[in-house]
């Protein structure tokens, strides 16, 4: 397969027997350590950890004490790890954290937009009432931010500023994490407005690595990484929506692999019984061949795999209007050598 401008050719698109669309990308495997050990394309490009970098966000929520202060339950801090679809479900989860916060949606500095939830949506239409803040998919991560505010004394109404208190302790994990000096980052701001940070796809995956295997890291920091991890493998609907990739793939594999996606095709996982993370990215920025890349570096790095998850995520299936299956979306043979 070709390659060009560091990527290489990922994933397929069949239709009819015949290759109809090519996702081309990078993919880094890391130990804690930062060692890379496997990698397709070029490790070092950089990009911005968008949404991939909530559970580490939210490990403020876990340092700062906010979490015992405030009686935060599981599925609280999950969706504090959240890109969620604004569903019911979702929405009585932030609203009970602001509630335990004295706070109401007011609070929350993420901006607005339509619940992904097809019955959260329709029935603001029915209702005739516009989504508020607390539908976007980033809502956990700000009442976090905001439960982290309150615990450490700060002002809640500008936590989304680089240098409030807030966004420093966010800053001081994420650089443990990655290993990369916050000298050398580039900040720009996310869809919610919250600072993101851009940086090379293998400290991303050595981030996850050491999310999932943090030996060596402070000792809050190591507490935290555990409930973070124990909160998104026991309630993983909290973390993106039920029956999206993302939340089976933890769901199916009970804790053995804790995965978060972000924007523009990032996608990233840590494997605690491998000690490895791993983090991949489309150039084309589509998230369609996520499940079927990342099954394909999983297998090859040796995680096992329940054969429900790879029935159904493995090589999704291309439908027309009839609802036909006519292709498929799966992976190509690239090349990926993992070290023993």
């Amino acid at each position: 397969m070709p390659e060009t401008d560091g990527c290489v050719a990922l994933a397929q698109v069949t239709r009819d027997g015949v290759v109809e669309s090519t996702h081309f990308g990078r993919i880094a495997v890391c130990s804690p350590d930062g060692r890379l050990l496997a990698s397709a394309g070029d490790p070092d490009g950089v990009q911005y950890w968008r949404s991939s970098s909530k559970p580490i966000q939210a490990l403020s929520v876990v340092t700062s004490g906010a979490i015992d202060r405030f009686g935060l339950t599981e599925r609280e801090l999950a969706v504090c790890c959240a890109s969620h679809s604004g569903s019911a479900m979702h929405v009585q989860t932030v609203l009970g954290i602001l509630a335990k916060l004295g706070l109401n949606e007011s609070a929350l500095r993420c901006g607005t937009h339509r619940p992904g939830d097809a019955a959260e949506r329709n029935r603001l239409i029915v209702a005739g009432e516009e989504p508020s803040p607390v539908h976007n998919n980033c809502s956990g991560k700000h009442a976090g931010m905001l439960a982290t505010c309150l615990a450490l004394g700060a002002a809640a109404d500008d936590y989304l500023e680089m240098d409030h208190p807030v966004q420093r302790l966010i800053a001081t994990n994420l650089e443990l994490l990655s290993g990369v000096s916050r000298a050398a980052w580039h900040i720009g701001r996310d869809g919610c407005g919250a600072p993101t940070v851009a940086m090379p796809l293998r400290a991303m995956a050595r981030a996850f690595a050491r999310l999932v295997a943090p030996t060596g890291l402070p000792d809050d920091l190591v507490d935290a990484t555990m409930r973070i991890t124990a909160a998104m493998a026991a309630a993983p609907e909290m973390v993106s929506s039920v029956g999206s990739f993302n939340t089976e793939l933890m769901r199916l594999t009970d804790g053995r692999v804790i995965a978060k996606g972000g924007a523009e095709g990032l996608f990233c996982m840590g494997a605690p019984e491998r000690e490895i993370g791993i983090a991949f990215k489309t150039a084309d920025g589509s998230g369609r061949p996520h499940a079927p890349i990342a099954i394909e570096v999983l297998r090859r790095a040796k995680v096992e795999l329940p054969e429900e998850l790879v029935a159904r995520f493995a090589r999704p299936p291309v439908t027309n209007c009839h609802r036909d299956e006519v292709g498929h979306v799966e992976p190509v043979q690239f090349a990926l050598d993992m070290m023993a």
